[in-house]
């Protein structure tokens, strides 16, 4: 693909200080888009200015947002910002998650109500902020977890709260498929990146990285451009949910 292929389009991600977000803050950036790059807090915010230092210092443009969109009024006014800045929006990925690995039995209505706040509550204002705002033919994906299709424990806060962002993205498909508008979802497998390794033990690194098929953990230099086709050349998918995951789970 041509590095300026992109060239005019305006690309908002959700997350998209470090990690993988980081990353498709950046390749967007370099195929000639304009990126919002939206961060939660204070802690990110020294990512998100060495990722839109990164994309300025090679002749981009990236605008910073710090918001927390467990407010919904946050994620509407982030939308606002891109648009009013930008003067639309084509492309919209959220990246946004929390994992919880701690036994059913122990977990608490706090912990409950702070994993669905973030992993589900997020993702539906999202899209749907996103089904409002967007440019007709727009592309809108989030990044959920090939967890979805894995029989385990302990996982059931981060799964079952990334578990109705499927049915999210099949009705927002149907709905918004009248403005050539296409929504998706990406499952990767456990990416090698601190947001994975807060969470687990020595031990169970070990099984995660000789559970997949081919071997090893999720890159995100491997998920970066799957993200990158659906909302690009690859459109004409939606209503899905993508496993990528090096033969991690299938289904």
């Amino acid at each position: 693909m041509a590095r300026n292929d992109l060239n005019g389009k305006v690309a908002l991600i959700a997350g998209g200080a470090k990690n993988l977000g980081g990353l498709l803050s950046r390749n967007f950036a370099a195929r000639g888009a304009k990126v919002v790059i939206h961060y939660n807090s204070d802690s990110t915010k020294a990512a998100a200015e060495k990722t839109q230092a990164a994309i300025t210092a090679a002749g981009g443009e990236a605008l910073l947002v710090q918001a927390d969109l467990t407010k919904v009024d946050n994620i509407k006014t982030l939308f606002e910002e891109a648009k009013s800045t930008f003067g639309g929006i084509d492309i919209a990925v959220n990246t946004v998650g929390m994992v919880l690995k701690k036994p059913f039995l122990d977990t608490t209505e706090a912990e409950y109500d702070t994993m669905f706040d973030i992993n589900s509550k997020v993702a539906y204002f999202f899209i749907q902020q996103a089904g409002k705002t967007l440019n007709d033919n727009g592309k809108i994906c989030t990044i959920v977890t090939s967890l979805l299709a894995a029989y385990t424990g302990l996982y059931s806060t981060y799964a079952g709260a990334k578990a109705p962002v499927e049915h999210f993205t099949r009705m927002a498909s149907k709905e918004f498929g009248s403005r050539g508008i296409s929504v998706t979802g990406v499952a990767p497998g456990p990416m090698d990146t601190p947001f994975f390794y807060g969470q687990e033990s020595d031990e169970a690194v070990a099984y995660h990285k000789s559970a997949s098929a081919l071997g090893g953990l999720t890159d995100i230099k491997d998920i970066a451009p799957l993200v990158e086709f659906l909302v690009t050349d690859g459109w004409w998918i939606t209503g899905q949910t993508i496993f990528a995951n090096g033969g991690y789970t299938t289904r």
